[in-house]
């Protein structure tokens, strides 16, 4: 039961550093529940955070403060909230299965082509957040160590790092790994079994992954993938990418691996030798 109440006080005077505390704590106790196991508190926990005022204010400022997309427009042309407008949202949040669909927005990639974004309406982003705050605590447990990208406190240099060091005493054979369009092909009904989690996130999540594209005023259903552009979308991919690592060290011991003396390599040796760094859907494999 939630027990907080909800403050009268404007946007301007929100005590920012308490809000930040509370919802830090009930992620914490979320933390700390998977990692020994415990789903039946972890589910509780995640309840009761999604219906935190202060969890809701947090999901509500960072979609339309903080984000670095905050002033794109959904397929409801909402581009920015005054703050009254933001106190409403905050108010008005509550999980659900009425979903609009994503705007297509294409973004120049490097190499000349393009890259679809898949831009949600103000609400479904805060939304989003809102349950990306309750679900990354638990993934986050049980995430494998050598997974960098889209990770809170975690950035590609520290994936340069993990390669250095997993080099650095001596030579390795390196296979370098790009999942091709990753973020598109991701089995909606898979990654739901994944997951895992209570029926009302499960709910909320599979609306938000079949809730469809528009591109100007064409619409196009979406079977599969998670939509670029999303702010749950990159922990989505994470969770669908769990246990890559633990996958290719199973099959090392079929690799052709041997000594400095050309003899072939024990099964433990070969498991023990093989590193797995991944940043998002980029890849590499060392040994």
């Amino acid at each position: 039961m939630n027990t907080e109440s909800k403050p009268m006080y404007k946007w301007g005077d929100i005590n920012w550093r308490k809000l930040e505390r509370v919802v830090y704590k009930l992620q914490k106790r979320i933390y700390r529940a998977s990692q020994r196991g415990d789903v039946k508190t972890v589910r509780r926990l995640q309840k009761l955070l999604v219906k935190s005022w202060s969890a809701k204010a947090l999901a509500v400022r960072r979609v339309t403060q903080d984000n670095q997309g905050k002033k794109t427009a959904g397929v409801d042309g909402v581009k920015s909230l005054s703050p009254e407008a933001r106190m409403k949202l905050v108010n008005n949040l509550k999980l659900g299965t009425k979903v609009k669909p994503t705007r297509r927005v294409w973004i120049p990639k490097p190499n000349r082509e393009q890259r679809p974004l898949g831009i949600p309406t103000m609400y479904d982003r805060a939304l989003q957040a809102l349950v990306k705050l309750a679900l990354e605590p638990e993934w986050e447990a049980i995430f494998e160590p050598n997974s960098y990208g889209f990770r809170p406190g975690r950035s590609a240099h520290d994936a340069i790092e993990a390669i250095y060091n997993a080099i650095k005493q001596k030579p390795k054979f390196v296979l370098d790994t790009d999942i091709s369009k990753c973020f598109d092909r991701i089995n909606h009904k898979r990654l739901l079994e994944k997951l895992n989690t209570f029926p009302t996130f499960r709910k909320q999540i599979r609306a938000w992954l079949n809730a469809g594209v528009m591109d100007g005023k064409e619409f196009s259903p979406t079977s599969e993938g998670t939509p670029q552009g999303g702010v749950l979308s990159p922990l989505l991919a994470n969770i669908a990418l769990h246990g890559l690592e633990s996958e290719i060290k199973a099959i090392a011991h079929t690799f052709d691996m041997k000594d400095l003396r050309g003899r072939q390599r024990s099964r433990t040796q070969k498991q023990d030798s093989v590193n797995v760094i991944r940043y998002a859907d980029d890849f590499v494999v060392l040994h």
